[in-house]
């Protein structure tokens, strides 16, 4: 049994080096706005995009403009997309239930699903504007039925984007702004003189946008750490090496540290797919951004079992897992660590990114193996309670409670439980002892 390597990425501490460069640039930045507020987001709108606006948040008759800039076939396109999100996050909301059970005589226990009160989206642009990162957040968050929904993207050109304003719009935000990048995350999570604080974060974005981010998780909730986009395909000699180079080429263009990884039994199929990605690299548009990615952070496993290609992918726990094999039900059933699985030749990562159904936002850096992506129970606080409706229930559970209490040295906690088996169960427990 050998696992080998026939194409390395860049080493590990390299990649955390250039996470440290970040770090330094997004605390100042955050430090900054919450000093400054309003000035300093237009400061870094200057500096970054170019956009000094009167006022970052559009108007209604601002969306309207924006909106009727898009093309009667790509609003057609994005209703579309809509739809099929909405489908399967109101599926995933429907499966959520609030539950109440008695799990003994006078003694019910329940909890319920409480959206999160205001969620700010960010919708990235740059090089590539992701109409469909507002589908997947702002959408999704409307179908939990948050309250307050603010969305956020940078200008394109000057301008809002029409195709994400519109997207924005349909999907249910309440607010829409234009910002970009750190500022944007910055402001939302931290509130200026004109844009209340959300209390989470949502949505992918560049590394200084990742780092935000993190940063400033605790202050607000995020949906998630989410670095680069990660894409995987494991394949065996059922397909061939078109289709592995061009689902990797795929997610490679996206930045210039996308990692992809090839994962296969087959030498053959290993060998013909890195002359085939130099044959696509020669024609693809984004090829600059995506050999970029390939020579840095691309690489090719050959494994000699489906076992072995099996542990090598939950150990890499990549964001994106194409699977193509004679057995993708077997991966269903045995992964355990990535961010989505795309099943089968038919399926792949693009649809799955913009228009399936499913979210993109998913987990990276190996946060698979602890979390899943986004999805409508991420704006759902799941809330208990509980309810004593006799005094049986009272004074059975306060002796136990009183016990329990004593023995971890808790007197004041024992005497809580102790009172209510003085008040209703008729028994004189001494003060600062435990119930009989």
């Amino acid at each position: 049994m050998t696992i080998t390597v026939l194409k390395a990425g860049k080493p590990e501490a390299e990649r955390a080096e250039d996470d440290a460069k970040v770090r330094g640039v997004v605390e100042d930045t955050l430090k900054d706005i919450e000093t400054r507020g309003d000035a300093a987001v237009r400061d870094l709108s200057a500096k970054f995009d170019k956009y000094e606006p009167e006022s970052f948040r559009l108007s209604t008759s601002e969306i309207e403009a924006a909106m009727s800039k898009v093309s009667a076939r790509d609003m057609e396109d994005i209703k579309f997309a809509q739809v099929q999100i909405r489908r399967f996050a109101e599926a995933q909301r429907a499966s959520m239930t609030d539950i109440e059970v008695e799990t003994m005589p006078g003694v019910v226990l329940g909890h319920k699903n409480i959206p999160v009160q205001s969620v700010g989206c960010y919708v990235p642009g740059g090089k590539f504007p992701m109409v469909a990162s507002a589908h997947m957040s702002v959408l999704t968050a409307n179908v939990a039925g948050v309250p307050r929904i603010i969305a956020s993207a940078p200008p394109m050109n000057g301008a809002p984007h029409p195709a994400i304003v519109a997207a924005m719009q349909m999907g249910g935000a309440h607010e829409i702004y234009v910002m970009g990048g750190m500022q944007a995350v910055g402001a939302m999570a931290i509130g200026t003189q004109t844009i209340k604080p959300v209390d989470m974060l949502v949505g992918p974005g560049n590394a200084f946008v990742a780092e935000a981010k993190r940063q400033l998780f605790g202050r607000v909730g995020i949906d998630l750490f989410a670095g680069p986009t990660e894409t995987m395909v494991i394949a065996d000699d059922t397909v061939d090496a078109e289709m592995c180079a061009t689902d990797l080429l795929g997610q490679a263009e996206h930045g210039y540290n996308s990692p992809a990884v090839l994962l296969t039994n087959s030498r053959k199929l290993a060998e013909e797919t890195l002359v085939e990605i130099e044959r696509i690299l020669e024609i693809l548009p984004t090829k600059e951004t995506a050999r970029t990615s390939w020579e840095d952070y691309g690489e090719v496993i050959l494994c000699d079992t489906y076992d072995e290609m099996l542990t090598v992918a939950n150990g890499i726990a990549s964001e994106h897992v194409q699977v193509m094999t004679d057995r993708d039900d077997w991966f269903l059933e045995n992964m355990h660590s990535y961010g989505a699985l795309f099943l089968g030749p038919r399926t792949n990562v693009a649809n799955g990114d913009k228009v399936i159904g499913t979210n993109h936002t998913l987990p990276t850096k190996k946060a698979g193996r602890y979390t899943g992506g986004l999805w409508v129970g991420k704006f759902l606080k799941t809330h208990s309670y509980q309810r004593v409706t006799t005094d049986e229930a009272a004074a059975e559970i306060g002796a136990y409670g009183s016990r329990l209490c004593m023995l971890e040295g808790f007197v004041g906690h024992a005497e809580q439980c102790n009172l209510r088996v003085r008040r209703y169960g008729g028994k004189n427990v001494p003060y600062g002892t435990a119930a009989e």
